[in-house]
C-alpha cells in the first residue's frame, strides 16, 4: 500500500502464507503470462533461503464468461474445456522449472465457500441482490475502495465501460459477486444453486474465497501482474475486508509486462509466444528463466530473439563451468573467497526487493573468478568443496544450470561421421569445407572443441 520498499517478515515468524493469481485456464498461458509465474517462483525460493517456510496458493480460473464461450462454441462443459489447459500448464510450468506451489485450488471445487462469503457481505450491508437476480458489492459503502490502486472516486467513474442502465444495480461501478444463471450458463454446467438462485460467483469473489479458506483471512504476500491492481485486486481487498474487518493482505508484489517489439504480450495483439514454441526452437528452461531474471520484476521487459539467444549461450557456459567443477579435485584459497562472495552477493541481492539481475551478476562473477582459480590447479579440498556448496545455494534460487543434453545414437553416429570428413578437410588444408562442416553440426545444436587433447564434441541443445 506504501508504494515503497519494507522490512517484511511472516506475521508468526516461521511461515509465509504467499497467494498468486494462477491462469484462466481457457488457452495455454503465454510467455507474458509466465514472467509473472517466474518472479513468483524466485519469490518463494528467495523466501526459502531467507529460512522461512513458504506455502503457497496458485488458484485456477476455471469459470469466467471466457470460459463459457469458448465451451458454447464448442459444445462442451466447462470442465471439458479446463481440463487439458490445466494439464498443459502444468506440463509448460515444470519445462520453466517452476516448483509446485502446496494448493491449486479450481475455482470451481470452492462454490460453498464462495457463496458464504456473499452471505457475510450481504450480512455486512455492503452487498445486494438487483432485479436481474446477481448479487453486486456496493463499493459506496466501503470508503477505504481504492486505496491499492490509488483511485479517486472521479477517476473510477471515467474509466467505467459500461452504461447505468445495462444493469440492473444501484452504481455503474458496483461489481458482481454472484451473476444469475443464463441459458448458456446452464448448457455448459457453470451454474450452481445458491440462496439467491441459479449462478456462478463472479470473478473477484473466486480468488478472495480460495485465498481466505487455504491462508486465513490476513495474508502475508499477495502478488500478481501489475494489470491485476485494478480492478482485481482492489475488488479481493473489498470484499474481503468487508466480510472480516482484518486487512486482507500484508504485503503486495506486482510484476511488470513482457513485451514484444515494444508492446505488451497478449493473445488479442497476435504477438503471442508459448512455451511450446520455445521447446520447439531448443530455447530451454534454463535459459528463459535467465531471460526473464536479467531484469527486475517491477521494469517492462522487451522479447527479442538476440536476447533469447544470448541467454541460451550464458546457461551453456554455466553447465561447461557445472562440470568443470564437480570435476575439480581441489581449489586455491583464492576460490573460497570467491565462494564467500557469491553467497553474500546473492544473500543481499535477493533480500533487496528480489533483485535478480544482481543475483545474476554475483553468479556469472563468481563463475569468473573460479575459473581463473582453477586455471592455478590448486589442491585444497576443502576450497573446492566450499565452492561447490556455494554454486548449489545460487543455483538453488536462480535455477539456471540447464540438464546435461544427452545425444541419441542416430545423432551420435552423424556427429562423428562429421568429424572424420572435418579431420579429413582440416588435413587437406580446405579450411572453407572444415568450416562447413563446423557450421552445419553448430546447426543441430553440436559444438566443437578442439584441444591440445583432441578434438571433443558436445550437444548444447
Amino acid at each position: 500500500m506504501s508504494r515503497s520498499v519494507e522490512p517484511f517478515a511472516p506475521v508468526d515468524g516461521t511461515t509465509v502464507r504467499l497467494y498468486t493469481c494462477g491462469p484462466t485456464v481457457y488457452n495455454p498461458a503465454h510467455l507474458g503470462n509466465f514472467r509473472t509465474f517466474l518472479f513468483e517462483d524466485l519469490l518463494r525460493r528467495a523466501l526459502r533461503l531467507h529460512g522461512w517456510g513458504v506455502i503457497q496458493v496458485m488458484n485456477l480460473t476455471d469459470v469466467d464468461d471466457k470460459i463459457i464461450v469458448r465451451a458454447a462454441a464448442q459444445g462442451k462443459t466447462i470442465q471439458e474445456v479446463t481440463d487439458p489447459v490445466v494439464a498443459g500448464f502444468h506440463e509448460d510450468r515444470r519445462y520453466l522449472r517452476i516448483e509446485d506451489a502446496e494448493h491449486y485450488p479450481r475455482a470451481t471445487a470452492y462454490i460453498p465457500e464462495m457463496i458464504a462469503l456473499v452471505e457475510r457481505l450481504i450480512a455486512n450491508g455492503v452487498a445486494y441482490q438487483a432485479e436481474d437476480g446477481s448479487v453486486y458489492f456496493a463499493i459506496d459503502r466501503f470508503p477505504a475502495y481504492g486505496r491499492l490502486s490509488r483511485l479517486e472516486t472521479r477517476e473510477i467513474q471515467s474509466g467505467a465501460r459500461v452504461a447505468q442502465d445495462d444493469y440492473a444495480k444501484e452504481n455503474a461501478q458496483d461489481f458482481a459477486l454472484w451473476k444469475a444463471a443464463k441459458p448458456e450458463d446452464e448448457a455448459c454446467a457453470a451454474a450452481w444453486d445458491s440462496p439467491w438462485g441459479r449462478g456462478r460467483p463472479g470473478w473477484h469473489l473466486e480468488c478472495s474465497a480460495m485465498a481466505m479458506a487455504l491462508l486465513g483471512e490476513t495474508l502475508d504476500i499477495h502478488a500478481g501482474a501489475v494489470d491485476l491492481v485494478f480492478p482485481h485486486h482492489e475488488d479481493e481487498i473489498a470484499q474481503s475486508e468487508a466480510a472480516t474487518g482484518k486487512p486482507f493482505a500484508r504485503c503486495w508484489c506486482h510484476g511488470e509486462f513482457l513485451l514484444t517489439d515494444g508492446a505488451k504480450m497478449a493473445k488479442r495483439v497476435g504477438n503471442v509466444q508459448n512455451v511450446a514454441d520455445l521447446r520447439t526452437n531448443g530455447v530451454s528452461g534454463a535459459a528463459v528463466r535467465h531471460f526473464v531474471f536479467s531484469t527486475h520484476y517491477r521494469k517492462q521487459l522487451n522479447l527479442a530473439g538476440e536476447a533469447l539467444e544470448g541467454s541460451m549461450e550464458a546457461v551453456r557456459r554455466l553447465r561447461d563451468f557445472a562440470d568443470r567443477l564437480a570435476a575439480a579435485r581441489g581449489g586455491t584459497p583464492g576460490l573460497a573467497e570467491a565462494a564467500d562472495a557469491l553467497v553474500a552477493g546473492v544473500r543481499a541481492a535477493l533480500a533487496d526487493d528480489l533483485d535478480a539481475p544482481a543475483a545474476v551478476a554475483a553468479l556469472f562473477d563468481f563463475v569468473r573468478a573460479a575459473n581463473r582459480e582453477l586455471d592455478l590447479g590448486g589442491s585444497d579440498p576443502l576450497a573446492v568443496a566450499r565452492a561447490r556448496a556455494a554454486f548449489a545455494l545460487a543455483d538453488g534460487v536462480l535455477d539456471l544450470v540447464p540438464e546435461a543434453a544427452a545425444a541419441d545414437a542416430a545423432l551420435s553416429s552423424w556427429v562423428e561421421a562429421q568429424l572424420v570428413a572435418r579431420a579429413d578437410a582440416r588435413s587437406r588444408r580446405d579450411f572453407a569445407a572444415a568450416d562447413a562442416i563446423r557450421a552445419a553440426m553448430e546447426a543441430r545444436g553440436v559444438v566443437v572443441e578442439d584441444g591440445a587433447g583432441g578434438t571433443r564434441w558436445k550437444l548444447v541443445r
